[in-house]
């Protein structure tokens, strides 16, 4: 009997170098004890077989195997199993002798192998969805920023999933510690460890944000705990600040569920009533609305925007959803259009954007109650699925015709700053159609002194389906607001 002992945390290269000795020594794997090395001494006084010496020993003989052995043995190895070395060995054996033994679905190794990769994966999975990063001190590389965040895989999968958050976070300094070791990024170089690492303390403001996120994105009608678990599983919980809403989202699903079905469908009365209603109140109150101060401009102009109908969409919205907001604002924001909700309350930004707008406003310190906020389109455009107002873009001439409206707001409030969140906001305000990456974050300058910044809309950030990116994007739509607040200080 011979044994060999080896680190086990996922390095192909010790097990590689052990199985090539043996091979070479036509050692059967029946005749082979693997274990983890952990500095004890052998109790059954076994020959160990040094891996430094094993791979010289093979260097005298030559094998092959097909390159898919590699790729699997590679992953496998990452797994915690204990008898992941030996099972690996045995499969090496018989390969010897049997080229195509990969191929047969029903050997028992070969099903056992393929567990062990299936379950690998699903960590690796599991480790790119349920990261959280937390931002710490800046790093030493020009001031970049720097994140920290705490994962405990059920196997050894740093090293093999640390190039994955190389590549999406490669523009901020990141540290992922977990019980089975680490992996930092520099903005130069990816280093991995082995070493068991201890949780890091680091909390900061994207918690709430992921918290309100998550509220606003739970379905209470699709709910399905079980299926939630298995792609969620508990254990990751407590590492996820979101993750403490659960418990309360799930009792009060039920309950929610019966509320949606007491609205029914959004839909709006019809609209010529309200129509002849509001010329009427017009013809009434014209004489006095235009012997009103000039401060009363913005209260004018919104009165006029509500008998609107330079283009199709008022035929079908509730209401003409007109900007708000102080009339000496400095900050104005532009969005796209109202939503659902909005075109239902009159007020723009109160839905699940709206929310996610707030919070990131108040993230950066910037006070909603003295910003001018409305959208490039005053009416909502959607389309009926069933009971339920879908929303669609509007085309270039339905913004063309309420770019009237969105200019007489810039005269009257006079903005220091403008955002514009999303591409239809920038091209009414300037004309252009560009990609939203080449001109997002970059000040530009408008006519009058006024300076235009240009994000994405808050509801972009609410239909990433993948975790890992909107985690990525929220951050940054909060990083702009902070850029924002920064300028408006500087002007």
């Amino acid at each position: 009997m011979r044994a060999v002992s080896l680190e086990g945390r996922g390095n192909l290269g010790e097990w590689r170098d052990a199985a090539r000795a043996l091979l070479a020594a036509h050692t059967h794997p029946d005749d082979v004890r693997w274990t983890q090395s952990d500095g004890a001494a052998d109790l059954f006084g076994i020959d160990q077989v040094p891996v430094a010496q094993a791979s010289a020993d093979s260097m005298t003989a030559a094998f092959s195997v097909p390159k898919a052995f590699v790729q699997a043995a590679e992953a496998a190895l990452c797994h915690s199993e204990p008898d992941r070395f030996s099972l690996l060995y045995r499969i090496l054996w018989r390969l010897q002798r049997d080229r195509s033994l990969l191929g047969d679905a029903a050997d028992p190794d070969i099903i056992q192998l393929k567990a062990l990769i299936k379950n690998v994966r699903r960590d690796a999975h599991k480790m790119t969805a349920f990261v959280r990063f937390r931002e710490g001190p800046p790093g030493q590389a020009g001031g970049r920023r720097a994140f920290v965040a705490w994962f405990e895989p059920e196997h050894f999968i740093v090293a093999r999933t640390a190039p994955f958050f190389q590549r999406r976070f490669t523009d901020m300094d990141w540290l992922i510690a977990t019980p089975k070791g680490s992996a930092m990024w520099n903005g130069r170089s990816l280093e991995t460890s082995t070493v068991p690492a201890e949780r890091p303390q680091a909390e900061d403001a994207t918690d709430e944000l992921w918290r309100t996120y998550f509220a606003n994105i739970f379905n209470p009608a699709r709910l399905k705990i079980k299926a939630m678990q298995a792609e969620m599983p508990k254990k990751y919980w407590k590492n996820m600040p979101e993750a403490d809403l659960i418990p309360g989202l799930i009792a009060g699903a039920e309950q929610r569920v019966a509320e949606m079905a007491a609205r029914q469908a959004s839909q709006p009365p019809a609209f010529h009533e309200r129509l002849q209603a509001a010329w009427q109140e017009r013809a009434d109150d014209e004489e006095g609305a235009l012997s009103r101060a000039p401060r009363d401009a913005l209260a004018l102009l919104k009165r006029e925007a509500e008998t609107c109908e330079r283009c199709a969409l008022h035929c079908h919205a509730t209401r003409t959803v007109f900007g708000e907001g102080p009339i000496d604002a400095a900050l104005m924001f532009v969005g796209e259009q109202p939503g659902d909700q909005e075109d239902l309350a009159g007020r723009a930004f109160v839905g699940p954007a709206g929310t996610v707008f707030d919070h990131a406003l108040s993230s950066a310190g910037i006070e909603r109650e003295r910003s001018y906020v409305t959208n490039a389109v005053k009416h909502f455009k959607y389309e009926m699925r069933g009971k339920r107002r879908i929303h669609q873009r509007p085309n270039v001439g339905e913004i063309e015709h309420c770019r009237w409206w969105l200019a007489r707001e810039l005269e009257i409030v006079k903005p220091k700053i403008v955002v514009a969140m999303g591409g239809s906001a920038y091209f009414s305000l300037t004309g252009e159609r560009k990609p939203l990456e080449d001109v997002r974050g970059h000040p530009v300058a408008l006519a009058k002194g006024q300076i235009l910044f240009v994000t994405v809309h808050p509801s972009y950030l609410l239909r990433i389906p993948d975790e890992v990116m909107r985690q990525r994007e929220v951050a940054r739509f909060q990083s702009d607001m902070q850029a924002v607040q920064t300028l408006l200080r500087l002007v």
